[in-house]
């Protein structure tokens, strides 16, 4: 783009000195110089498109190749989700079947107990009737015993 040069007031170079007396130094204005800003911006837009343009397909063809790279990691961490919560779905079926057999035995079990305690009921009474038994039998023994020793001791006489 190129600038066009501002114009200078129609005053003379002696009417901008006889202004400027009045005027600091320090506040004057200088004459601004665009031939050098107008020479830097052709100067920057010289370079050739074609070498502008293949950077820019380069980098293009290299963006879309990064994005396609994280989306097939992405979509591929994706199937190994899916993958995994198939498993542990399965894991988890088989752990519930695992579940039910194991209660279904142990209600099993219960009703086999339940049905057996009468019989486990019979034979404690039996247990502690030997065990009074068995000590009948012990006192009967040591009975029996002083007896044989009274009855030795008489016949001795």
């Amino acid at each position: 783009m190129r600038r066009h040069p501002r114009p200078r007031s129609s005053a003379g170079p002696g009417m901008a000195a006889a202004a400027a007396e009045g005027v600091p130094e320090s506040h004057r204005e200088e004459p601004v110089r665009d031939d050098a800003a107008v020479e830097t911006a052709e100067e920057a837009k010289e370079p050739a498109e074609a070498d502008i343009s293949e950077l820019c397909r380069d980098m293009f063809s290299k963006m879309a190749t990064y994005l396609t790279g994280e989306l097939t990691a992405t979509s591929e961490d994706y199937k190994l989700l899916e993958n995994m919560n198939k498993l542990t779905s399965l894991k988890y079926l088989e752990m519930k079947d695992i579940a039910v057999n194991i209660s279904r035995n142990l209600k099993d079990l219960n009703q086999k107990y339940a049905g057996l305690q009468p019989y486990l009921d019979q034979i404690n009474v039996i247990e502690e009737q030997v065990a009074a038994l068995e000590q009948a039998a012990y006192k009967l023994d040591a009975y029996s015993k002083k007896l044989e020793a009274k009855y030795k001791k008489l016949e001795k006489r």
